[in-house]
């Protein structure tokens, strides 16, 4: 028996839960309370329960809240045991930032403070929680030290009777709940309360702002009620007077209501649920308003700069419910800095023309591609103790015509060696118009010691003046390997087949004539490749590969029936109007069959918007990871024969001193676009070191904001 009398005859069946925490321990204690007809009342003990506190990390209001959670569970075991059903079910608590929490609809709390908060609101409701003065609170006895004259007429048994028999509503004497401003289990709300000092200033009309926590609420309140009123005017005026929205309003299925303060909120279907009610009935506000912007970029710089899924949960978790977010989201993420900077995809552009010297009809290896490549170790001489090994190289000739090619070993990778190599190359094949090449040492040293015309592609003027007789050198942008594409697939055709060589002979038995020979059959096999689609037709059995240019050679008796116009009986009479048959069997094939293979565009088939001067990137380094990318600027945009930029000159600073590297756009990141905030007019001279120092400071680390530009022109004036 919990009172003297029966619970079933009773009127009125209440239960009264309080709860206590202190350094040493937190409690929470139970009464059942019972008026009958008459109007009197009894109160008897129900349930108590005490646990030792922990001992590390937590302040007094998280202890209080954690005697709240005890308060509800031992509620629930209360509840679930009695036979009788208690109509009402009450809690008290002596703590006000407890009761702050629990009553917060505004506010967000740390991951701690959060699962807790929850965890009550699952269970009761914050009409339920009441403030008690710590001098009637019996909860407060299981908190203390205890001598051993506990009685039974102690508050722990007998419970704060005076204070549970009062008629009058409990809550009436409740103390306005304020919470303390620099609470350190809020989390800050940066860029709503940035506008709150400014809006309370504004209301109130005075020379300073209202920083209390009660004029931020309301500042809140008038920004957020401001945006919807110039959004959401008419289904506001309709709510207010208590019409339904029309079918055609756009925010028809969220059921909308308005809350006390008038601030226009989701209705939704989670009502039951045990979500916060911010959560379960969210703040609306327009996607296209910048109230939302600040919202969003806010919320994505809580998540550390994730993407668009990870943001849009914490958007929902903060309460708000903006419509369009995933639109909205993408283009903020679009132009995050920090985002680019950490997942930001290099600049591409749309694949460039054929170059001419690709297209001509003309002699083998009149215009070529050069490109070096292995190591392989080979044997030199044998010892006493042993062999003596050493290395070779290899230095591949490709026509950019017929695609034929041409190795020549080297004993290494310099200058002098590659000299050799060319003369060798060009004694056998002839004299060569025009050379492409990477931006290899050696290639440039080339072309120093043999006096060519070295040229860079990007210079137009150069490039024009072409000698008839001269030889040209043009050298694409450095790490730029997509560029040279049409030697780079060869190389890698010539290791496949050049290893599976090595791998059938012995590794001792591998001298410079064997890998000579190896060389020699390489380019044989590659140079007897299709460069067309081999035909299934049984009368046209001729092949077209680069080799039957080279040789005029084919590996078939006669070739009658793929002369074409040329006489038949002229052919077989001489040997030399059979070489010529060849020949213009290959060129008449290479027109019709290979040059339209060369048409289509196998990637980067969009033109996109080209870098410009002032733009500030990031530069690939493949040596660190991607955060010690260093940030580069563009000081001139190279423009190709279209138009289009596919590389650029970007200046960094090195030990203080600004240096010019020349890269191609697929080495680059785009992080700040120069043309939209006027960069590029304070790229002068005299101004590189201020530039690029404040440019860093403010750009990467302030953000991609429009007030960008301002400070860096203060700074390089001042």
């Amino acid at each position: 028996m919990y009172v003297p009398a029966s619970l079933s005859t009773e009127v009125k069946k209440e239960l009264h839960v309080f709860s206590d925490a202190s350094k040493e321990s937190i409690a929470a204690v139970s009464y059942l309370k019972t008026v009958d007809e008459d109007g009197s009342s009894e109160i008897g003990f129900v349930m108590g329960k005490a646990k030792i506190a922990p001992l590390h990390g937590h302040t007094i209001p998280r202890l209080e809240l954690c005697a709240a959670v005890l308060a509800v569970e031992l509620s629930e075991v209360v509840l679930e045991n009695l036979d009788e059903e208690i109509d009402i079910v009450k809690f008290y608590t002596d703590s006000k930032v407890v009761l702050g929490y629990i009553h917060n609809q505004t506010r967000r709390f740390y991951v701690y403070v959060e699962n807790r908060v929850n965890r009550i609101h699952r269970s009761t409701k914050p009409e339920q929680w009441n403030y008690v003065p710590t001098s009637v609170n019996p909860a407060d006895r299981a908190t203390r030290s205890m001598v051993n004259d506990f009685s039974c007429d102690d508050i722990w048994l007998k419970g704060p009777e005076t204070f549970l028999s009062r008629r009058h509503d409990l809550a009436q004497e409740t103390p306005q709940l304020v919470q303390p401003e620099d609470d350190k289990e809020v989390r800050p709300d940066t860029l709503i309360r940035q506008l709150k000092p400014v809006c309370a200033c504004a209301k109130s009309f005075k020379g300073r702002a209202d920083r209390s926590v009660e004029s931020f609420r309301k500042a809140e309140i008038f920004v957020i009620k401001a945006v919807q009123k110039e959004t959401y005017k008419e289904e506001i005026r309709l709510l207010e007077t208590k019409m339904h929205l029309p079918k055609s309003s756009s925010i028809m299925a969220l059921n909308l209501h308005l809350d006390k303060d008038g601030v226009l909120r989701v209705g939704g279907r989670l009502q039951q649920s045990s979500l916060g009610s911010y959560q379960k009935h969210p703040i609306i506000l327009p996607g296209k308003s910048h109230i939302s912007t600040l919202i969003v970029l806010h919320y994505h710089q809580s998540v550390r700069h994730q993407g668009r899924h990870l943001t849009e949960g914490a958007v929902g978790s903060g309460g708000y419910w903006i419509t369009g977010v995933k639109r909205l989201i993408s283009s903020i993420l679009h132009s995050c800095v920090q985002c680019r900077k950490l997942r930001g995809k290099e600049e591409v552009q749309l694949m460039s023309d054929l170059p001419a010297d690709r297209l001509e009809h003309i002699p083998p290896f009149t215009n070529v591609g050069v490109d070096a490549f292995a190591p392989w170790t080979i044997m030199t001489s044998r010892t006493r103790g042993g062999s003596a090994n050493s290395k070779r190289w290899a230095i591949l000739f490709t026509c950019l015509t017929t695609r034929a090619i041409h190795i020549e070993l080297v004993e290494e990778m310099s200058s002098s060696a590659f000299i050799n190599a060319l003369k060798r190359f060009e004694a056998l094949r002839g004299k060569v118009k025009l050379y492409r090449s990477d931006r290899g040492t050696n290639f440039v040293g080339a072309t120093d010691s043999l006096k060519i015309d070295a040229v860079n592609v990007e210079e137009k003027k150069i490039v024009n003046h072409l000698y008839q007789t001269g030889t040209k050198w043009i050298f694409n942008a450095p790490h730029s390997s997509h560029m040279g594409g049409v030697w780079e697939r060869l190389i890698r055709i010539c290791r496949k087949i050049l290893e599976l060589m090595l791998a059938e002979t012995p590794y001792k038995t591998v001298t410079h004539e064997v890998l000579s020979t190896f060389m020699a059959e390489v380019c044989a096999i590659v140079n007897n490749r299709p460069i067309v689609n081999v035909s299934t037709d049984p009368e046209n059995p001729f092949i077209l590969s680069p080799a039957t240019i080279l040789t005029q050679k084919v590996g078939i008796d006669h070739v009658e029936d793929s002369v074409g116009e040329i006489d038949t009986k002229d052919l077989l009479k001489t040997e030399w109007k059979r070489v010529s048959a060849l020949s213009e069997i290959f060129w008449n094939r290479w027109k019709k069959e290979y040059l339209h293979t060369l048409q289509e565009r196998k990637k980067w088939c969009c033109a996109k918007p080209s870098l410009t001067e002032g733009d500030v990137v990031l530069l690939k380094d493949r040596s660190v990871c991607r955060r010690q990318w260093p940030y580069d600027i563009v000081v001139r945009a190279i423009q190709s024969e279209d138009g289009k930029v596919r590389k650029v000159e970007i200046e960094v600073m090195r030990d203080g001193k600004p240096v010019v590297y020349t890269r191609p756009i697929s080495e680059l990141i785009l992080l700040v676009s120069g043309a939209k905030f006027g960069l590029a007019t304070l790229f002068s001279p005299h101004n590189h070191v201020h530039v690029h120092a404040y440019v860093y400071v403010v750009i990467l680390q302030v953000g991609y904001t429009a007030h960008t530009y301002q400070l860096v022109n203060m700074t390089i004036k001042v």
